[in-house]
């Protein structure tokens, strides 16, 4: 006969070793135990869990950058230039002065040596990574010292015409921003100046009234040097800029000759001198409204020659940066009115209401790039550049925040406000 009897597999052996029971699902649930309290205890876990895995994040990405500084000193030139752009994307995607300030000198002598030793591209990414270094510690006082270890290097670098014109763009744009940062004294901000005037001399019309010819490198150079200057210009002070360059002074660059670099066959030194013009009668006009009276009915018509130019032998992009540009110009000279331009970054709104503030905007922006947002969040000499008060707590900004359902009503109350406004317009041909 077939045995009817079920064999007494595994788990029954297991429940019966360890002496578990089974039961139901009324049995298991614990009616003493206190829901409130469990929930929160979960709570806490997560939130225990989310501040260790930032803290693991953050090591590995100490880490990282740690072996990256190490790299500086290997003997291929390709792996320093890689150690050197690896450290500068991670200084612009995180602000860690307190990680830096302990590592400047090894930063300091690399980038010193690669600039004396080094070639192209690795001279590149040296310089750039100097300007990095002193964005992270300017709100320190070894930012002061860095500038210091690092100006000859760069000055030297700047004035060798052996050396790339890309390369030395980049050092124009790293002293700039260094003695911008640092705040040095005003005769080393006047000698910087001197310098940079040096180099874009070279885009002045010759002495028969020609436009000098510079090829499309050394227009790059010119152009960043030109930017560098008009970046030390914002400075000075408004007496300064009216003595030097408003009362007929022998001082260069003149007003008629950063008006000479508008002809200039390249984009990009032409803007550089709009801007620096702007810049100027902003500066000049806090001290005097007669600033720069003399020169206005010339470059009033130079100007808007530039901000109408249709020349088919110009590429249509660039028609349309010029236009663009020299429309805000001309603006300014004719009416002294400056477009309004707002940066929103979290819950805070950055105004760009002066020359002065989109140009440090400018230069602070093309070396961060995709980072000048949380350096103005959290750096502080930044805050301080831009007038930005305090820096927000993550407390604050939750607190502030709009529910999801509030900001779906004021979309949905815009979206309508917007669709009647068209209505009104809309449809006007059968009128007539």
């Amino acid at each position: 006969m077939p045995n009817n009897r079920r064999r007494k597999g595994k788990s029954d052996r297991e429940a019966r070793t360890n002496g578990s029971v089974q039961t139901s699902d009324d049995d298991s649930f614990n009616d003493n135990a206190s829901v409130t309290s469990n929930i929160s205890e979960v709570r806490s876990t997560d939130d225990g869990n989310d501040e260790m895995d930032e803290v693991n994040q953050q090591e590995a990405f100490e880490e990282k950058l740690s072996e990256a500084i190490d790299g500086f000193t290997q003997k291929s030139a390709q792996g320093r230039c890689n150690c050197f752009e690896l450290t500068s994307k991670a200084l612009v995607k995180k602000y860690m002065p307190g990680y830096i300030v302990d590592r400047r000198v090894t930063i300091c002598d690399a980038v010193e040596k690669s600039l004396k030793r080094g070639r192209g591209a690795e001279q590149t990414a040296a310089a750039r990574l100097a300007t990095l270094l002193c964005v992270q510690l300017g709100a320190l006082d070894e930012c002061e010292e860095v500038c210091k270890m690092l100006k000859p290097i760069l000055l030297q670098t700047v004035n060798d015409k052996s050396i790339l014109p890309s390369t030395r763009s980049e050092c124009c744009i790293a002293l700039s921003l260094m003695a911008f940062l640092a705040g040095g004294e005003m005769g080393d901000v006047l000698h910087l100046m001197q310098q940079f005037e040096s180099i874009f001399a070279g885009s002045y019309l010759k002495g028969d009234g020609t436009v000098a010819n510079v090829t499309a490198e050394i227009g790059l150079l010119h152009s960043a040097a030109l930017s560098a200057w008009t970046l030390l210009c914002t400075l000075m002070t408004a007496g300064d800029i009216n003595s030097m360059m408003g009362s007929g002074v022998n001082f260069s660059p003149s007003i008629s000759q950063l008006s000479e670099m508008l002809q200039s066959p390249h984009l990009e030194v032409r803007m550089s001198a709009g801007e620096a013009l702007a810049t100027v009668f902003e500066i000049g006009s806090e001290f005097s409204e007669e600033f720069g009276d003399d020169y206005k009915p010339d470059l009033i018509e130079a100007l808007h020659h530039l901000a109408t130019d249709s020349h088919k032998y110009r590429a249509k992009k660039d028609r349309k940066q010029q236009r663009a540009s020299f429309r805000d110009v001309l603006r300014y000279i004719e009416n002294r009115t400056v477009p309004d331009v707002q940066i929103k970054f979290g819950q805070e709104c950055l105004v760009l209401d002066t020359w002065a503030r989109r140009k440090h905007y400018d230069a602070l922006c093309n070396v961060l790039g995709s980072g000048f947002n949380l350096h103005l969040a959290k750096n502080e000499l930044l805050r301080d550049i831009f007038q930005l008060g305090q820096k927000i707590l993550i407390s604050d900004i939750s607190i502030n925040r709009q529910s999801k359902l509030e900001r779906h009503l004021v979309n949905a109350a815009a979206f309508k406000a917007r669709t009647i406004s068209r209505g009104k317009n809309r449809d006007k041909r059968s009128d007539f």
